[in-house]
């Protein structure tokens, strides 16, 4: 327990923990790339599939008249979570990687010259980002023949904003970047950076993945024009996640994927495709509903007891009490891992405020660094699950120097127990276990 959150209680909805692998109880440390999931939304998502089950947005029958107004409510709780104006700006994909693709695809094809990257066009992303808001701005560049620019970082590891505002100019179309590093938990001023792409006449894109589920989030206070998370990190099953746009730039932007559920009208002997209205024209196919009400949840009168969303179970707990529990956990352990001096290289800011609950850190003994592999290997026969390698951000890992680290990462059900077991078996490891 910590002074913000009673941990006790809370780890008594989470199944997983009541697991013994190998004789101990699992002390999970690994929430960044996907997170454990409470009863209340594993209910959920069995009810919905036991009794609520039918098609969406597609046939009108009285069970798809539910199912309907479930996913509806779903979208409807996901505005509210990171506030956003609109119900018709949300739209449900499957992870952040599938928004992120959504938007570069779409931002391609736009017939507005304005929006459309092209030849010369610049796009400014970051050194410390994940894959997902990497390589698709490449591939586009390819396609586009517009440059794609990588804004430096300060030495605490956050974007730089003076040498950002030096380098947008008259060709710069989009400003992409994380709001909080997956690999160092740095958190960036990304108000300022949507701020000078707004000066600049540019679109500003953030990647909330790892800040959605740990800190409270609006998209109106942010001042972005797109933002994408994933339902896996935050309680909610895999195979679910939220593009949130402006609604008057998601007007303008044609979709990528087309298939059943996002056309309106196919007219004439031309086959002119009269796509649907905003939120169903990008949501091709049979969407995941039963896995987005369990992302959002539903609350309707004639369901009790209600449908709990993971957004609903965060918010009962209080996104500013995740927030400062994650705060007091990584303080601690990052006093910890001090104390070990030498032996432990931490990387990203120090700073209280600057950071989520990811920790970064290596194991150096003797003539250099030990393999983070090695070490999350010794860990893992502890039952310690954290990840070890270049968190699917190469380029900013060898940024940093090297090719990857250990990773620790938190959420609402750790505990101070467990950063002190952990550090007394990573003391053990360093003394030990290692030539």
């Amino acid at each position: 327990m910590t002074q913000y959150l009673d941990t006790e209680k809370i780890r008594k909805d989470f199944p997983y923990l009541e697991n013994k692998i190998r004789g101990k109880e699992p002390v999970y440390f690994d929430s960044a790339a996907t997170s454990q999931k409470p009863r209340q939304v594993l209910d959920t998502l069995t009810r919905v599939y036991s009794y609520y089950n039918a098609p969406v947005n597609r046939s009108v029958n009285s069970q798809s008249s539910i199912s309907n107004l479930l996913y509806g409510e779903a979208r409807k709780s996901a505005a509210s979570f990171i506030g956003a104006d609109s119900p018709r700006e949300i739209i449900f994909t499957k992870n952040s990687t599938e928004g992120i693709n959504l938007l570069c695809n779409s931002l391609a094809l736009c017939p507005d010259e304005y929006l459309r990257p092209g030849k010369g066009d610049e796009i400014i992303i970051s050194h410390m980002e994940h894959h997902s808001n990497y390589i698709p701005w490449f591939i586009m560049s390819e396609k586009s023949g517009a440059v794609v620019r990588t804004a430096p970082l300060t030495t605490e590891g956050l974007v730089d904003l003076d040498s950002l505002r030096r380098m947008v100019n008259s060709k710069t179309k989009i400003i992409s970047c994380t709001h909080v590093s997956n690999v160092t938990g740095a958190l960036n001023p990304v108000s300022d950076i949507a701020s000078i792409a707004r000066d600049a006449g540019a679109l500003s894109i953030i990647d909330g993945t790892q800040s959605v589920p740990h800190m409270p989030v609006s998209v109106k206070d942010l001042g972005c024009d797109f933002f994408l998370f994933s339902g896996h990190k935050m309680l909610a099953p895999a195979g679910t996640g939220v593009l949130w746009g402006r609604e008057h730039l998601l007007e303008l932007l044609p979709p990528f994927m087309t298939g059943g559920g996002m056309i309106k009208e196919i007219r004439g002997k031309e086959q002119k495709f009269i796509w649907e209205e905003l939120p169903w024209k990008f949501e091709a196919g049979t969407p995941d509903f039963c896995g987005a009400v369990a992302l959002g949840g539903a609350h309707i009168p004639v369901i009790n007891p209600p449908l709990t969303g993971a957004m609903d179970y965060l918010t009962q707990i209080g996104m500013n009490n995740i927030w400062r529990h994650e705060a007091e956990l990584t303080g601690y352990t990052l006093d910890r891992l001090a104390a070990f001096g030498d032996s432990i290289q931490v990387y990203g800011p120090r700073k209280g405020g600057a950071r989520c609950g990811i920790i970064s850190f290596n194991v150096f003994k003797g003539a250099g660094m030990v393999e983070p592999h090695l070490v999350s290997g010794f860990l893992d026969g502890e039952g310690i699950f954290l990840r070890s390698g270049g968190h699917c951000a190469y380029p900013f890992v060898r940024h940093l120097g090297i090719d990857g680290t250990l990773r620790i990462s938190y959420y609402v059900y750790n505990t101070i127990d467990e950063v002190d077991y952990f550090i007394t078996i990573l003391e053990d490891i360093i003394n030990n276990r290692l030539l």
